[in-house]
């Protein structure tokens, strides 16, 4: 099912009425955040030049202010230049739970860091017996994908680093409950550090965790184990690649029960060879 089925906002090109995309505005999106997405997902020339938004047929621009965006149908123009959809390729993965757990390192500094969801809030009221079952600690940038994190030099932006892999750093984990590791695999939700913090939703709001702020335990000033405001803005850009940009991005399936033929539905999903690539990437990256 395409993610466009979410959506209560579609945009369209202005000069041609030909459909953009979209997204899902569940109160916490405002007409500037929307700006800083259409930035995002559009490149425009001359760079410098400003996009405008209207609503659909009409003159009237919406400011790029604090106000909640409404949803509806708007037309995108650039009056001073031109724009085009970016080709920038989404970072598919793989939900992280299993390579999660096989580093045991990672795991606990995250668990110790945190010590509840930091995007829902919901404390670990079992901690004092060390039962953590219903919460994982989730990679922001995924294991698989480790030569994209070289590439990117994301490595230096991580001071917090175990003797094997600077993936694995706490910089790089967020504790999250089971369902909301899920969903932010899945890129639904994300975190925009440079709006305060912000939590968005990008599917329908579930848990009640649109317009919320990560909680402070990961990002003290003073702790030098934060998370890096970088890699949750690399998550929130994949977030607006993956559900606002044409029809959106296919959901991958997860769940495998006993005697499933994982490898018949991987072939037969959205993008199987890429998936087949990362699932053996992530099941590698789990012994380094």
């Amino acid at each position: 099912m395409s993610r466009a089925a979410l959506r209560n906002v579609h945009i369209y090109d202005s000069r041609n009425s030909e459909y953009l995309g979209g997204v899902r505005q569940n109160g916490s999106i405002t007409q500037r955040n929307f700006y800083d997405m259409l930035r995002i997902l559009l490149v425009v020339s001359p760079p410098n030049q400003d996009i405008e938004v209207h609503p659909r047929g009409a003159e009237t621009v919406i400011p790029a202010d604090t106000a909640p965006l409404p949803p509806g149908h708007y037309d995108i123009s650039c009056p001073q230049g031109s724009f085009s959809m970016t080709d920038e390729s989404l970072v598919r993965r793989v939900h992280s739970r299993s390579s999660a757990s096989r580093n045991t390192s990672f795991r606990d500094a995250v668990r110790a860091r945190d010590g509840l969801c930091v995007l829902s809030g919901t404390p670990n009221g079992n901690a004092i017996i060390n039962d953590w079952s219903a919460f994982e600690a989730a990679h922001v940038f995924p294991l698989e994908r480790a030569s994209l994190w070289t590439q990117c030099g994301f490595s230096r932006l991580v001071t917090q680093t175990p003797n094997t892999n600077s993936m694995n750093s706490v910089q790089n984990g967020l504790l999250l409950t089971s369902s909301i590791h899920c969903l932010f695999d899945n890129f639904l939700v994300s975190v925009n550090p440079y709006d305060g913090y912000k939590i968005i939703t990008f599917g329908d709001d579930n848990f009640g965790l649109d317009g919320r702020t990560l909680h402070q335990n990961c990002r003290n000033t003073t702790n030098s184990e934060n998370v890096v405001d970088e890699l949750l803005f690399w998550h929130y850009r994949q977030c607006v690649l993956a559900n606002m940009r044409g029809a959106g991005e296919p959901t991958f399936e997860w769940d495998f029960p006993p005697g499933t033929d994982m490898m018949k539905e991987i072939r037969e999903g959205p993008a199987p060879t890429e998936r087949l690539e990362i699932e053996i990437s992530s099941r590698l990256q789990t012994h380094v």
